[in-house]
């Protein structure tokens, strides 16, 4: 279930067969219909944001705090529901503000579960962008099994990318543990470790502005990579969500100034003023210079790296070859979505109920830089399935 209905409606496109609940769990008679739905799972899955990190600091409780309802929702929820086991994702924050053992204690319901986290990246499991979640797997005491622990490639601790400032104009490298961490980053073939190249090369002709959403698969060169294969598997006769962001001149300055990898930091001087070309855009802080609040912005792929974390927003990250944004799909592509599945809005305009302002473009960017990555949870559940099925036998 989601409280937004773009997103409810994403899953319901995709998911045709499935019940998709749309509402505030919050609510008495949302909250029935999930519980009643949830009855016979097997296991439950959630995500609730958890805001209030300082609470411990005056020595509250985290599950008491108000701005935390929906993961005290989400104990409830777990606690009405008894499930074999529960999976709870949210960001390793909860680890580095110390409130992780209160999490543990809370999602154990006084000895009914036994719960363990982790803190996973998903490139370390094959998908092209680096993207840290601390996660709490729950397993239900009679079935007397401690949680699986997931364990991923560990390239992420291996492979980093070094910016190098000498006689050359700065530049980015990749450093590893050991050539054979170069050897498999730089293999199309191997699954397990991903680039932002191997990933998206194949769209590259995509261009800002482009308008169309649509693009056959004819018109696609053959897959790049195993990773492409595989993402282009069963998509039909074409793709969807391939429109492309238009983009001012300014920024198509920036972008030229700036290698593949690299961000705000390598502009230089004359490109760090606020407006280039006389095109006035966003609001002016009236000093004549970027803002700090745009610095994030302006940081490209490297083409031999997994991609930086995605966030809610278009200009998150900028294409490694082209001076241009990214795709939905291109987006889609870096979080593991196989481009079978489509992203799409409620059809239903203006304002409604949890729908976040911004309009259709940025919904479906949100939605996808929100998610999941889909190849992340996949392994989270290939671990778990053992202990479902010796359960169930």
């Amino acid at each position: 279930m989601d409280v937004d209905p773009d997103a409810s409606a994403t899953y319901s496109l995709n998911f045709p067969e499935a019940q998709s609940l749309v509402g505030d769990i919050r609510k008495k008679s949302v909250k029935q219909r999930l519980l009643h739905a949830a009855a016979q799972g097997d296991v439950v899955v959630g995500g609730p944001p958890c805001q209030a990190f300082s609470q411990v600091r005056n020595h509250a409780r985290l599950i008491d705090d108000p701005r935390n309802s929906l993961y005290r929702e989400f104990v409830k929820a777990v606690r009405e529901v008894v499930p074999r086991a529960f999976v709870m994702e949210n960001v390793p924050g909860l680890e580095q503000m110390g409130v992780k053992e209160q999490v543990l204690e809370d999602l154990r319901l006084g000895g009914m579960y036994r719960v363990e986290a982790q803190v996973l990246d998903a490139a370390d499991f094959g998908i092209p962008q680096t993207r840290r979640r601390i996660v709490f797997i729950g397993i239900h005491d009679s079935l007397d099994r401690d949680p699986p622990q997931l364990r991923g490639t560990g390239a992420t601790q291996a492979i980093t990318l070094a910016r190098r400032n000498g006689i050359r104009p700065v530049h980015y490298d990749i450093e590893a543990g050991g050539d054979e961490w170069l050897t498999r980053l730089a293999d199309p073939l191997d699954p397990a470790l991903v680039t932002a190249e191997q990933a998206i090369s194949d769209l590259v002709a995509l261009c800002a502005g482009r308008r169309e959403d649509e693009l056959p698969t004819a018109e696609l060169p053959e897959p790049l990579s195993a990773y492409q294969a595989a993402m282009r598997d069963a998509a039909g006769d074409s793709i969807g969500n391939t429109s492309v962001p238009r983009i001012n001149e300014d920024t198509v300055l920036r972008l030229r100034g700036i290698p593949a990898g690299g961000n705000h930091r390598d502009l230089p001087g004359e490109l760090l003023h606020r407006y280039l070309t006389g095109q006035r855009w966003g609001q002016d802080a009236g000093n004549g210079v970027l803002s700090r609040r745009h610095y994030y912005a302006y940081r490209r792929l490297f083409p031999g790296m997994w991609s930086w974390t995605l966030n809610t927003k278009a200009d998150s990250v900028y294409h490694y070859e082209s001076p241009r944004a990214l795709s939905v799909r291109e987006f889609a592509r870096l979080q593991s979505f196989p481009d079978r599945f489509r992203f799409t809005t409620d059809v239903r305009k203006g304002e409604l109920p949890g729908r976040i302002d911004g309009g259709a473009a940025h919904s479906r960017y949100r939605q996808v830089g929100n998610a999941v990555p889909p190849l992340l949870a996949r392994a989270i559940a290939a671990a778990l399935a053992p202990v479902i099925a010796r359960a169930c036998d």
